[in-house]
């Protein structure tokens, strides 16, 4: 199987690069249609990954002052590649995310059939947008929230609230990102398509995550909680907390560490 990965060198591509280490990665922007057109009829691949897109750095209030570049990475590309991958009938997965609800729907999670309903930043209605799209069309669509791993890479969720003095207390769904590999390579596998919400299951807070960084990692280490209400003083735009709901994943059989199972293997990897 061919792979070609757009957005190699960011935070996930990097991960895929690793599970794939065959696979083409060209430095292409992919809002450029003759760019990826060109690639796509050199590498001749079977399968596309989309790991591009802009998140902002340090955090999504970048992409509130940075708008046409959010809309270039998220949107116009995502668009490019749906057109001419359909062309070459080429099989292709974006990387979607699930910061576009707020809320637990009820206790029950929010599930791939839901509609957004959170549009307090670019951010978020830049994948919003892009998401109600792609659901029209043979793509494979993987969401992650707020993914975590076992190093010190900056955009690790881990890494980011370590640094922050004030710690957010609401339960929310998060993504490891070991487990999620798994679960993109078993349905990239059966060349699964639709939207898919890859979340370990059950909820954490930051300011959980946090208290289990003291217990297991360092002792020493002193933040203080913040509210929700507190929230937006704190940000620029507005944030997306939410629960999703992973049950059609496991309808097929494909499973995900609990949460906190896998906050514990994370942070026993930081430790080390």
């Amino acid at each position: 199987m061919k792979v070609l990965i757009f957005g190699s060198r960011g935070y996930l591509g990097t991960y895929f690069k690793k599970a794939y280490p065959e696979a083409a990665t060209p430095s292409v922007d992919i809002a450029h249609t003759s760019g990826v057109a060109q690639v796509l009829d050199e590498c001749k691949p079977d399968v596309v990954i989309n790991a591009a897109g802009k998140t902002g750095r340090p955090n999504v209030d970048w992409c509130e002052d940075h708008k046409l570049e959010t809309i270039s990475s998220n949107v116009t590309g995502p668009l490019v590649l749906l057109n001419e991958c359909a062309k070459r009938n080429i099989y292709w997965v974006h990387l979607g995310s699930g910061c576009i609800y707020s809320g637990d729907n009820g206790g029950k999670g929010f599930s791939e059939e839901d509609l957004p309903n959170f549009s307090g930043s670019f951010y978020a209605r830049s994948k919003a947008w892009i998401d109600q799209v792609l659901k029209e069309f043979p793509v494979l669509v993987l969401r992650l929230r707020m993914p975590f791993d076992g190093t010190s890479e900056p955009r690790n969720l881990i890494t980011k609230i370590k640094n922050y003095e004030r710690v957010l207390d609401v339960q929310n769904s998060i993504t490891y990102i070991p487990d999620f590999l798994e679960v993109a390579k078993a349905l990239i596998e059966k060349k699964a398509t639709g939207l898919y919400n890859t979340v370990n299951p059950g909820t954490i807070s930051p300011y959980e995550i946090m208290e289990m960084y003291k217990e297991i990692v360092d002792q020493t280490h002193e933040f203080d909680r913040l509210t929700l209400e507190e929230l937006p003083d704190v940000t620029k735009a507005g944030r997306s907390n939410c629960a999703l709901d992973s049950g059609k994943l496991q309808g097929e059989g494909i499973t995900m560490k609990p949460v906190k199972e896998a906050v514990e293997e994370a942070l026993g990897a930081i430790k080390k």
